[in-house]
């Protein structure tokens, strides 16, 4: 086992080689190359939640000068292209009735949450797109929206008519009569109401896309997504033709987290109107527009009861969930069941089971933000635990760790869906104890309130499953090509969108193959370079589709060493990027020869090519211990995070460098959550925080120094041993943000206290208790 638990990750190599194009402005984003022809849409977006389109006349935006169409529903219904292909696939395991919610391109008579598309203007140019957008007259019904998912009522009004009620989707997991009785006999029971905030990715690059039809006559989509083949698949679904019919590329994109994964309303227009038009159709949002169109993300509450017998040793757990999935269920709103498992935790807790209801309301749909039902689970326990402790008069630490999984224990299958592999839980926490100085807090909090200040502190032990789906490993594929030039092709089916990927996988072929960067190409987001690809998802790059790479390169290493031999007609060596041929008697070098030379006397059309796929048998569990700091100035309830640490077993660490960054940016959108990041609506369904002007997004000098380790236990679920780590720092961060934020009011009286910390929500939970 290798332990760093120096204050800040080692480095291995000095920065990432994409980051000079990122820098210098020579990225080649979505929007970067746009085709001389190119016209430009915008979108009439309905200004109401729920209701009905009474009148819609576009007469005038279609005889405004540089307009060539305004598209309506009637036109999508016309052409057999009203609908996008429909992923949900809704259960109720309480007998109900499920709901077929199936989205329009464009709406038509209905409206189910407010900024949908209802028209589609087409322009030479933005600002004559712009202009006809104004001309569009339009009238609209408003009725009252259905209640939010804190409040699902019976008698809230229907978000779809054919539905009994607003349940889309309702799954119950585990066996309920053997929890509640493990909590009828528990020494002492802890309930948690909790509400965890729905909030937005926003991801630096808005949305954009380009679609158009190239010269074989195929419909082509360029945007800013993080998924190119699963695209490929929705636009072939969309348009009724074949995958191979299709292209889609995804240049490099300014940020994702799991939102730009699936094909928006927006895509689909855009290739359907390039297709009607003959011509290449261009969309970007705004940032408005943004709030309005972008899948939105979390929006989780209920409750949870934890059990503790007379020792302290957990008994039982049950949760109940109500997760807002919006106006549209689709497969990218059904996290939170995948992930599930995360809310046994690190934990021997022997009964668990949960109810899950997926709720229609009028807003925009959820889909995933980054670690997607993973917060959401390691919030829930994590919560509970601390409220325990306090009820309890226990130390949270020790409560913590009198209930952790062993190493000895390994495999363990939990209470709830998932079996670990490995992991060293309480070596992970003793790591985080010391580094975060637990045993110093009571000083420092002392020091803390001689100035005035409330000091807490918090902690959260994430684990998460990473390199699924849990229910459903999928592979990824390589194909890596030695050119004619003598340069190493790499083509994973992953892609990158701002993680590394093109460092770490660069980096590998390095060093497997002894040769310069420089005679490395990196090729990614191209559905036209391979079969098939996973993309970018659920920290499966390294754990997946790096193990594919790494397979690839042993293989062409030994296919390539195996045709000099030939060539050579001799045995021969490999070292420093040179094929050496060595006598048998003397071992003497009689001949070297490049990778150049290699493929010259290859023959092979392209190059000498090798196509590698990786399936792992299970995913993986990385896990880890985050402790956090904070002090409230109980005069403005502002929080400032003054220390956090953060301890993680990610398996076997290829680049230190990227593991801290994902890390250190994991862990900055928890904070952001928690304490600001809210959409808020009010009761007729408009949105009151629609720009940065409401939406509280963390900036700079929020952010304390974040000080990282790695305890590494690595895995045989993969060869590299890799667990994965895009998720693991905003998994974590949620949870101990708010614990810490709880335990410095809880000094002042504060019984509960939910999300945002912001400064007025602070302060008026301690004017309360005055």
């Amino acid at each position: 086992m290798d332990i760093n638990a120096d204050q800040s990750l080692d480095k291995t190599a000095a920065g990432r080689s994409e980051d000079r194009r990122f820098i210098t402005g020579t990225g080649q984003y979505t929007g970067d190359t746009l085709p001389d022809n190119v016209l430009f849409a915008e979108f009439y977006r309905a200004p109401i939640a729920r209701g009905r389109l009474v009148r819609l006349d576009c007469g005038a935006a279609r005889a405004h000068a540089g307009v060539h169409a305004v598209l309506t529903a009637d036109d999508a219904a016309d052409d057999g292209l009203a609908f996008m292909p429909w992923t949900g696939t809704p259960k109720r395991d309480d007998a109900g009735v499920p709901i077929q919610s199936q989205k329009p391109v464009l709406s038509g008579d209905l409206i189910r949450h407010l900024g949908e598309p209802v028209a589609m203007v087409i322009a030479e140019s933005k600002q004559a797109a712009c202009d006809a957008l104004e001309m569009i007259i339009a009238q609209f019904s408003g009725d009252k929206i259905a209640a939010l998912a804190t409040d699902p009522n019976l008698d809230s009004p229907l978000v779809w008519d054919s539905g009994t009620d607003n349940i889309a989707a309702m799954h119950m997991v585990g066996d309920k009569a053997a929890v509640d009785a493990a909590l009828d006999a528990s020494a002492h029971v802890t309930t948690l109401e909790f509400d965890i905030s729905r909030i937005l990715a926003c991801p630096m690059e808005m949305r954009n896309s380009l679609g158009y039809v190239d010269d074989a006559g195929r419909p082509c989509l360029r945007t800013s997504g993080q998924s190119p083949f699963a695209l490929r698949n929705e636009v072939a679904s969309y348009l009724g033709v074949t995958t191979a019919d299709v292209h889609v590329t995804t240049p490099d994109v300014g940020g994702s987290f799991g939102m730009k994964g699936g094909l928006f309303r927006e895509d689909a227009a855009l290739v359907w109107a390039a297709r009607r038009l003959g011509q290449p159709v261009y969309w970007a949002a705004s940032r408005s527009e943004s709030f309005l169109s972008d899948d939105h993300a979390r929006g989780v509450c209920g409750t949870a009861r934890l059990g503790l017998d007379g020792d302290g040793n957990f008994s039982a757990l049950d949760v109940d969930l109500n997760v807002d999935v919006g106006a549209y269920l689709s497969r990218r709103s059904m996290g939170m069941l995948n992930n599930l498992g995360g809310i046994a935790g690190q934990y021997r807790t022997p009964h668990i089971a949960a109810q899950l209801k997926f709720i229609h309301t009028n807003t925009v749909s959820t889909a995933p933000y980054r670690g997607f039902g993973r917060p959401e689970a390691t919030y829930i326990i994590e919560r509970l635990i601390e409220k325990a402790a306090r009820e309890t008069g226990r130390d949270k630490m020790a409560l913590r760790l009198q209930n952790l999984i062993t190493p000895d224990m390994m495999p363990y299958k939990t209470g709830l869906t998932f079996n670990y592999d490995c992991g060293d839980f309480p070596q992970v926490m003793t790591a985080a104890l010391a580094l975060a100085d637990y045993h110093g807090f009571a000083k420092r909090q002392a020091d803390s309130a001689a100035r005035g200040r409330l000091r807490g502190i918090g902690a959260a032990n994430p684990i998460e499953v990473a390199g699924g789906p849990l229910r459903q490993v999928k592979k990824d594929i390589a194909r890596i090509t030695a050119r004619a030039d003598g340069c190493i092709v790499i083509d994973p089916g992953l892609m990158s969108v701002g993680q590394g990927h093109e460092t770490a996988l660069k980096r590998m072929a390095q060093e497997r193959l002894q040769i310069a960067a420089s005679q490395i190409v990196y090729r990614h987001g191209d559905t036209d370079l391979l079969a098939s690809g996973r993309g970018n998802g659920g920290s499966a790059a390294t754990v997946v589709a790096g193990a594919a790479v790494s397979l690839g390169l042993d293989q062409l290493l030994a296919e390539a060493t195996a045709l000099a031999a030939e060539i050579m007609q001799s045995p021969v060596s490999y070292a420093d990027g040179y094929f050496t041929a060595r006598s048998p008697d003397t071992l003497d070098a009689r001949q070297t020869m490049s990778w150049a030379e290699l493929v010259s006397h290859s023959n092979q059309l392209g190059g000498l090519r090798v196509d590698s796929e990786f399936l792992p048998d299970a995913p993986t569990y990385p896990n880890g211990c985050h402790i956090c700091e904070v002090e409230i100035d109980p005069k403005t309830g502002r929080v400032e995070i003054v220390d956090y640490v953060g301890v993680e077993d990610v398996g076997t660490v290829l680049n230190r460098d990227l593991v801290e960054g994902q890390m250190q940016g994991g862990i900055v959108q928890g904070i952001g959550q928690a304490l600001g990041e809210i959409l808020h609506y009010d009761v007729s369904g408009q949105l009151l925080s629609g720009s940065f002007m409401d939406y509280q997004m963390p900036i700079a000098a929020d952010i304390p120094p974040i000080r990282l380790a790695t305890v590494t236990v690595p895995t045989k679920v993969n060869p590299l041993g890799a667990k994965g780590v895009g998720e693991a720092g905003t998994v974590g961060a949620l949870a101990a943000v708010m614990n810490a934020v709880e335990d410095a009011l809880a000094s002042a009286g504060v019984t509960h206290f939910e999300m945002p910390a912001n400064p007025y929500r602070v302060w008026n939970a301690l004017q309360l208790v005055k």
